[in-house]
């Protein structure tokens, strides 16, 4: 894999962090070490959506007898409503 010389700036508990990944002997430098969580950090998210989507697929597909009711729709979003009123009387 190529790597892109690229000058970056990091809060001092993060380079922190990647200089700790170093001194454990988890990765050989600060660049590797920024490299691998970032890729363990892209892998993570994927692997959530994966089962968010995965979740989403199964409830979509239960049948309409195993849907849960949700009482009247008119009244789905009043609580909502009420709360952005009373937001909007606080200012």
């Amino acid at each position: 894999m190529s790597a892109r010389k690229q000058t970056v700036s990091f809060t001092e508990p993060a380079f922190a962090y990647a200089q700790s990944l170093v001194e454990a002997g988890e990765y050989p430098n600060i660049s590797a070490a920024v490299s691998g969580e970032m890729a363990r950090a892209k892998a993570t998210r994927e692997s959530q959506a994966a089962l968010f989507e995965a979740e989403i697929a199964r409830r979509i597909a239960l049948p309409d007898d195993q849907w849960e009711p949700i009482g009247d729709l008119s009244d789905i979003t009043a609580g909502a409503r009420e709360r952005l009123a009373e937001l909007r009387r606080a200012r």
